[in-house]
């Protein structure tokens, strides 16, 4: 559940949204250098600027492995680990502003990546990213986009908008997202760049940058950069969405109820109150037999039940949106526990199906009054929980942390009706942390011409 509810207009399927973020989030470097935008022009502008009514444009695209050779880098090294510092091209001097006050020089290596055309205009976009931080290393992660319209229709780039400041721990410097950074163009929410204006972004890169400690060995390695772009329909009233085989199938994810640690470490988005985010997250990382071990949660107060919720929150929280509810904080926390992890956004819970069928839960995004979920017992501004199955009529099953305000891991687990949800979860975009193991494949795109995944 939420402790605070933040405000924030943002454009949504071509309206001005108010969204609500609690529990929830939607929300300095040298420049690289990188191909020319690609100029959009007749069936693709008339793409761009004409949306059927309902229709989902959602479009994801990540960089790994050999495709990280795509991009531009400077200083960068593409190893059989992910991208490596080589060499440092430059330096920033960064004042952390939850450390000591003191400002410290790093080393840089930048990478940038082509440009992401989408064919749509897009409207709000959410980077995630995989990486390892040792020894006081951290990532820098930024987009920037190309925007057109009928008055520029060869269009400009916006400026670079940061959208993390990371690291896997809080021992030398405090992960972060940037507020204050809207212009014309656009502007980020916690996690969400947003576009502003009646120009149409039509591409986009990211950019990220590799620090140390100046005069230092140690690297970073980013193994995966990607983002998901959306222009969504307004309204909140969808139709119940074709059954898509998952049917039946309910997955063995483990029960963990984030009532059970309110008033536990505070510092940390008050408690285990607003722990709906941190808690789903650990329920999935528990899931693939892939969370922390005794000594790594040594620190965690040994009168706590289920220390590992207590672990993620600590190392999931965002210290400038003071929460624990950012989006790719939580797929790069289990990112570091040998998952491969992402944020994208569904068409519905038919595509969600094909993820239950391949054996992956997902973490979901909704909110809803409480008269608008049968069965939940509370209202939310923003809300997580895991989607772990569905019943025989094709209704969702869930692990919801929030167990009807009940603590009591016995009280996670409910089903909860297939439109009333989808609904629900239209409100976040239908945004998903997707969390697997290399042992497993995602399931087939339902949408090749525009996957979302």
């Amino acid at each position: 559940m939420n402790r605070s509810v933040r405000k924030s207009r943002i454009r949504l399927g071509g309206t001005t949204a108010v969204v609500t973020l609690g529990c929830l989030a939607l929300l300095a470097t040298s420049p690289g250098a990188a191909s020319a935008a690609p100029v959009l022009t007749g069936k693709l502008l008339m793409a761009a600027a004409d949306q059927p009514a309902g229709q989902r444009d959602i479009l994801y695209r990540q960089f790994s492995g050999h495709t990280l050779a795509q991009g531009h880098g400077d200083g960068v090294q593409v190893t059989p680990y992910g991208l490596r510092i080589e060499r440092a091209t430059g330096t920033m001097t960064y004042t952390d502003p939850f450390g000591d006050g003191a400002a410290r020089t790093y080393d840089t290596a930048t990478w940038v990546s082509p440009h992401v055309a989408t064919t749509f205009g897009l409207e709000q976009l959410i980077a995630s990213y995989n990486a390892s931080t040792p020894m006081g290393t951290w990532i820098q992660v930024e987009m920037r986009g190309h925007s057109v319209s009928d008055e520029e229709p060869g269009g400009h780039d916006t400026k670079w908008y940061t959208m993390a400041r990371w690291a896997s721990s809080d021992e030398h410097i405090h992960r972060t997202t940037v507020d204050g950074q809207g212009d014309d163009d656009g502007t980020v929410w916690t996690d969400t760049f947003a576009a502003r204006g009646s120009a149409d972004v039509v591409s986009y890169q990211l950019r990220v940058t590799l620090l140390r400690p100046a005069g230092t060995h140690q690297t970073p390695t980013l193994r995966s950069v990607g983002a998901v772009a959306s222009r969504l329909p307004s309204g909140d009233d969808n139709p119940a969405s074709p059954l898509g085989g998952a049917e039946g199938i309910t997955l063995d994810v483990p029960t963990y109820s984030q009532e059970k640690h309110i008033g536990e470490y505070p510092q940390w988005d008050g408690g285990g109150e607003a722990w709906c985010s941190a808690t789903s997250t650990a329920m999935v990382v528990d899931y693939f037999h892939k969370g922390p071990n005794s000594q790594e949660m040594s620190w965690v107060d040994p009168s706590y039940a289920d220390p590992q919720v207590d672990f993620t929150a600590r190392n999931v929280f965002d210290y400038t949106y003071d929460g624990t509810g950012n989006w790719p904080f939580n797929t790069a926390y289990a990112s570091t526990r040998g998952l491969n992890s992402f944020v994208t956004r569904l068409r519905s819970l038919t595509e969600a199906e094909q993820f239950i069928k391949a054996g992956i839960p997902l973490v979901v995004s909704l909110s809803f009054s409480k008269d608008d979920l049968d069965g939940a017992g509370y209202g939310t501004n923003g809300h997580l929980m895991v989607l772990v199955g569905f019943d025989k009529s094709g209704n969702v099953v869930v692990n919801d942390p929030a167990s009807h305000l009940i603590p009591s891991n016995d009280q996670v687990r409910f089903t909860y009706d297939r439109k009333q949800f989808e609904n629900a979860w239209s409100h976040s975009g239908k945004t998903v942390y997707v969390n697997y193991p290399q042992s497993k494949a995602l399931p087939k795109s339902l949408t090749p011409d525009q996957p979302n995944w």
